[in-house]
């Protein structure tokens, strides 16, 4: 049987990232049951979201990792906050997916206040400097323009469209590449 993974918790200035688990079901419900997120996600994301769909995800990530699969999945809490889980970062370092190794969510009343780039330079961090990752892939839909900006400014390098079905029709995405190489040399 396979080692299994141990998310660890990453802490920015603004943000705990801490390991996925049970009891955030009931957050993960009410902020990710919102079709201003689930348009711009990859068709495999049910909608309408079903009703156990927080706790059907949870169940199948974590029997994921106790099956051994190597999938990092950090829950976004506030510092200054009430605990509640307000988005999440899954990461799959050593996956070959056309998708990319890595997708996010934020709850929508916390868009554009930087945060989901705080947190996706944490887990960045990680991946190279921890892990010792070389290179990984993120896609988004072509007009997904907040996904777009978070890749641009976390110094991602747009590689390609690909084709790639989205609940909002969206068929074309974007696939962007993030190295070690670049990531080292603009954050010594």
């Amino acid at each position: 049987m396979s080692e299994v993974t141990i998310t660890p918790t990453l802490q920015t200035a603004r943000l705990i990232l801490r390991p996925l688990a049970m009891s955030d079901a009931p957050a993960i419900q009410r902020h990710f049951n919102n079709w201003n997120i689930i348009q711009h996600l990859a068709q495999v994301v049910p909608w309408p979201y079903p009703e156990n769909g927080a706790v059907t995800f949870v169940e199948r990530e974590l029997e994921r990792v106790a099956a051994g699969e190597e999938i990092y999945n950090w829950m976004l809490v506030l510092r200054r906050g009430d605990g509640e889980a307000i988005g999440n970062i899954r990461f799959r370092p050593r996956i070959d997916d056309a998708k990319g190794n890595r997708g996010f969510w934020l709850a929508e009343r916390f868009w554009n206040q930087g945060l989901m780039s705080e947190a996706v330079s944490a887990v960045n961090d990680f991946a190279f400097r921890t892990l010792g990752i070389e290179r990984f892939h993120a896609c988004n839909a072509a007009t997904n323009m907040a996904s777009r900006r978070v890749k641009q400014k976390t110094g991602a390098e747009f590689v390609e469209y690909i084709e790639l079905a989205h609940h909002s029709g969206q068929t074309l995405a974007e696939r962007w590449r993030m190295t070690r190489e670049n990531w080292l040399r603009r954050n010594p």
